[in-house]
């Protein structure tokens, strides 16, 4: 009995001294790899800024707001599902949302454009079903357009209270 708290006690030892063997980054290390990933991620944000400014000069304001009207659960639906078959990076999506906010389409409809397009991923749909099961990936997506409504139009609601 002895001998196994004793072999268990050398083992919390051995991890113990492999914790702090560790090496720990430095901070010129931490900015090099955050200047490294920032520089990975720049070709796709000033893709975003040029198609942005293209989508602004062929599609005319009246065309977006004739879409978004201000009505909430229609302009909340319609940025839901905008933003799940749209794929791509979190912060690609934060740039669109602040320029659909600047043509005038109400925080409703780019708040849940905003969490579909981070949560729901239609065009990642067959990929997910093949690796996590068909079911489980349609009641996630499922689930996550619904909560996508649903949280966007509690957070719109409780930044009015509060503001």
């Amino acid at each position: 009995m002895n001998a196994i708290f004793g072999i268990k006690r050398r083992e919390k030892i051995n991890d113990w001294q492999k914790i702090r063997s560790i090496k720990k980054v430095s901070i010129a290390t931490s900015f090099y790899k955050a200047i490294k990933s920032f520089g990975a991620s720049l070709p796709v944000l000033i893709g975003v800024i040029l198609l942005i400014g293209l989508f602004k000069v062929y599609i005319p304001s009246k065309v977006i707001s004739s879409v978004f009207t201000g009505e909430i659960f229609r302009d909340t639906f319609l940025g839901s599902t905008i933003g799940s078959i749209l794929a791509g990076n979190p912060i690609t999506s934060y740039i669109i949302g602040g320029e659909l906010l600047k043509e005038g389409v109400s925080l409703f409809a780019v708040t849940a454009f905003i969490i579909a397009w981070v949560t729901v991923g239609i065009i990642q749909l067959p990929a997910e079903a093949s690796i996590l099961g068909k079911r489980f990936a349609l009641i996630r997506n499922i689930l996550s357009f619904l909560f996508s409504i649903l949280v966007a139009i509690v957070t719109v609601l409780t930044l009015q209270v509060v503001l």
